[in-house]
């Protein structure tokens, strides 16, 4: 069996302009499903992981929404419920399309917790965009009625950002690497896991969303994976994007991809934090990185398509 740790983005769930309702989103997870069912046929062992800054951020504004008449959440049990919600929505479709197409497999949706340092100098500089994109008008009046801090996200619009300390640990790594390596396919980390400290061997959740290409890195690494495959809305990374000379990148080395980073090819609110986990997972003793669209993601594991990063 091939390992991989397979990290979903935003747009698995939801796509621009699109109504936020479950139905939609529970739709565009068959759609994804559908798009990556050989790997599922073809001799991989996986763990998904998927971003949540979109509904998270919609969680939180419905608890202010309501907070009069319900005491809202923190930060951490909203993390919690819609990693769990999301995780049920593909743990469902992938039965059902298992089912369908013949394949003998279980499929687990874990919780995950993440361990980050309360010390971690993210949370004096919130940075991880969540919820909707704004105007700069909209996003300033939401800052001042609930305090936000918010920025403008790699010029997509404006959006609230919370903090994102660095992930040290997965505390249910040890299950999922049992379960992945019996063959489950197990959906973890989801929205970057949730975020708890960790004292004295007592846990307690922060205030924060961690980066979800971050903690599929070091999910990956934790248990083992050799593959990690970072799925997006565009089908290579590139270098000077969005220019007359923007070029798409191949097959490319550890070296080369930390030189372009280092140059500032990619933006911190988008491809950014996409290199820098790849660049984590490669030092730290991964074998392979492929960027692509879920499109794209069976032709890239052939090597056929896709930003491929070695050693």
């Amino acid at each position: 069996m091939k390992n991989v740790v397979i990290a979903l983005g935003g747009n698995a769930l939801l796509r621009k302009g699109e109504p936020k309702t479950f139905e939609y989103q529970a739709k565009n997870v068959e759609l994804t499903v559908e798009k990556l069912i050989d790997i599922f046929k073809n001799g991989y062992n996986v763990v998904m992981t998927h971003g949540n800054g979109p509904q998270v951020g919609i969680e939180v504004l419905r608890n202010l929404c309501l907070q009069e008449k319900f005491p809202p959440f923190p930060l951490d049990a909203l993390n919690a419920n819609t990693e769990g919600w999301i995780g049920y929505i593909m743990a469902r479709t992938l039965r059902n399309y298992f089912r369908k197409h013949g394949i003998g497999r279980d499929v687990v949706a874990i919780v995950t917790q993440v361990v980050v340092d309360k010390d971690d100098p993210g949370f004096q500089n919130p940075s991880k965009p969540v919820g909707d994109f704004m105007t700069e008008e909209e996003a300033k009046e939401l800052a001042r009625k609930y305090g936000w801090i918010v920025k403008e996200d790699a010029g997509r619009g404006w959006r609230r950002v919370v903090p994102s300390p660095i992930p040290k640990r997965t505390v249910e790594a040890p299950i999922i690497k049992k379960l992945y390596e019996e063959g489950t396919v197990v959906i973890a980390s989801g929205g970057g896991g949730v975020p708890v400290t960790e004292e004295d061997g007592i846990l307690n959740g922060a205030q924060a969303v961690i980066d979800k290409d971050r903690a599929s890195a070091l999910l990956a690494l934790e248990i083992g994976a050799s593959m990690l495959v970072i799925l997006t809305q565009v089908p290579y990374a590139y270098i000077n994007f969005g220019k007359p000379d923007q070029k798409e990148l191949k097959e490319v080395s550890l070296g080369e991809i930390k030189k372009y980073y280092e140059e500032g090819h990619f933006a911190a609110g988008s491809m950014g934090p996409k290199i820098e986990a790849a660049i984590t997972f490669l030092e730290k003793g991964g074998k392979e990185v492929i960027i692509t669209s879920i499109e794209r993601a069976k032709e890239a594991l052939d090597r056929k398509a896709g930003t491929i990063i070695t050693p």
